[in-house]
């Protein structure tokens, strides 16, 4: 790698796509700030995307770790141990999103939305990087240091 490709800590710069997938993970967090700015029609911004609200709650309950993450990205170098677990933590809450969507597809009756399926093939694209990803993995690697 390139000593370009580090930051002033030693540590691998992150990747474009680990804060695009951050923010995919994060989605009805994300929603929860624009309805609560929007003030007025933050109801019907939410009960809009969310009309079931168990799918708003569980979207919030798994958009928990991506933000912890993000609070926790600029101060990695001060809990490597905690940032190595972020990975496995994100992992498992992309492959559990995964998990729901399918579970809300297979169940639904009505006909599926283009928002729906987009959310599911972003959501496959996410996790396949975050499993393939050398350079993403090896930032989540303590022991990856500039010597």
């Amino acid at each position: 790698m390139n000593p370009d490709d580090y930051n002033d800590h030693g540590m691998l710069r992150l990747p474009l796509w680990f804060w695009t997938i951050l923010i995919l993970q994060a989605r009805t967090w994300l929603l929860f700030v624009m309805a609560g700015a929007s003030r007025q029609q933050g109801s019907e911004m939410l009960s809009l995307f969310y009309p079931d609200p168990q799918s708003f709650w569980s979207g919030m309950l798994l958009g928990l770790p991506p933000a912890l993450v993000f609070l926790l990205s600029g101060r990695r170098h001060l809990w490597p141990r905690i940032w190595q677990a972020g990975y496995w933590l994100l992992l498992a809450g992309m492959f559990a999103t995964f998990a729901l969507q399918g579970l809300g597809v297979w169940q639904s009756t009505d006909t599926l939305s283009a928002v729906d399926i987009l959310l599911a093939l972003l959501d496959a694209a996410a996790l396949a990087y975050w499993l393939l990803s050398r350079r993403l993995r090896a930032c989540f690697d303590a022991a990856r240091r500039l010597a």
